[in-house]
């Protein structure tokens, strides 16, 4: 397969950013793979394990002569590392996206300060693991993984062009949607969710929970509890009204349930169970 980009920079090389460049390498995509970021030994790690080509001192550095920068960083570091880029993107060809789980305040910021048509175009490739760091990441991390990819007026068609592209060489499925929709989806089906895998994780441990009596079930409902508090406070304030409505919808669903089982209403406790089967089978799609 030829090569689709000469140098890619990639900010931030943990899990995400290190899985994108063993995956563009582990296809021949790129030339070279340029990695930035605010810890070096992270960076190192990156390099021995070949996620990376070199390192930079600096993000723009890393996209000096790159057909794409992708910012792989937790999300209160996206908008620091726009603005280091938005010189190169405005006066060459670089164009620049993110992989944040937060896309309203990200995108928000590029139409406020770049050039339209913007060389920003916003991603959020839906992989990952409770696990942090690039001795994670995989070259597969991305195949049969969705994709969404920022649909907003202003953004340059080409630059959008080649962000799906890379998307699409990786294994990615691409699905277009405007960053406020994508912010108030994301609040109910991944940051809430976080949320309350926290919260039943702390419960449990409160009352001296042993390994040998938790079964699966609360195994597999708190796995995402395990990721790292940092990454998830980030993406919580960078989506704080849509969290905080998720939040009041789930309190009302549980003060809903314990008015029922205080009443004792069996009839009323099975609809609310049936209720959330049919949710879950619907958006699980089964």
């Amino acid at each position: 397969m030829s090569e689709t980009f000469q140098r890619v920079a990639i900010v931030g090389v943990g899990l995400l950013g290190a899985s994108l460049g063993l995956a563009l390498k582990a296809r021949g995509l790129v030339k070279t793979v340029a990695g930035a970021g605010r810890r070096r030994e992270t960076l190192e790690k990156a390099l021995a394990l070949g996620a990376i080509d070199l390192v930079a001192d600096s993000p723009e550095e890393a996209a000096d002569g790159a057909d794409l920068a992708v910012i792989a960083t937790p999300a209160a570091a996206v908008l620091s590392a726009m603005d280091a880029l938005r010189g190169l993107a405005e006066s060459g060809s670089l164009v620049v996206t993110d992989v944040a789980s937060t896309k309203a305040v990200i995108c928000a910021h590029a139409v406020r300060t770049w050039k339209a048509p913007r060389q920003f175009v916003g991603s959020h490739p839906m992989a990952g693991s409770e696990k942090s760091g690039p001795e994670y990441g995989t070259a597969d991390l991305y195949e049969g993984a969705v994709c969404l990819i920022e649909d907003s007026p202003g953004t340059d068609p080409e630059a959008v062009q080649l962000v799906r592209r890379l998307w699409g060489s990786v294994g990615a499925r691409l699905v277009a949607l405007d960053p406020e929709s994508h912010d108030r989806m994301l609040a109910r089906t991944s940051h809430l969710p976080h949320v309350a895998a926290a919260a039943l994780a702390a419960l449990a441990a409160e009352v001296g929970a042993r390994r040998e009596v938790i079964g699966r079930g609360f195994l597999d409902s708190t796995r995402i509890a395990d990721g790292p508090p940092e990454v998830w406070r980030d993406i919580c304030l960078t989506n704080r009204e849509a969290v905080l409505e998720s939040v009041a919808g789930l309190k009302g669903r549980l003060e809903r349930f314990e008015a029922l089982l205080r009443a004792g209403d069996g009839h009323g406790l099975e609809m609310y169970f049936e209720e959330g089967r049919r949710g879950r089978r619907g958006t699980a799609g089964k």
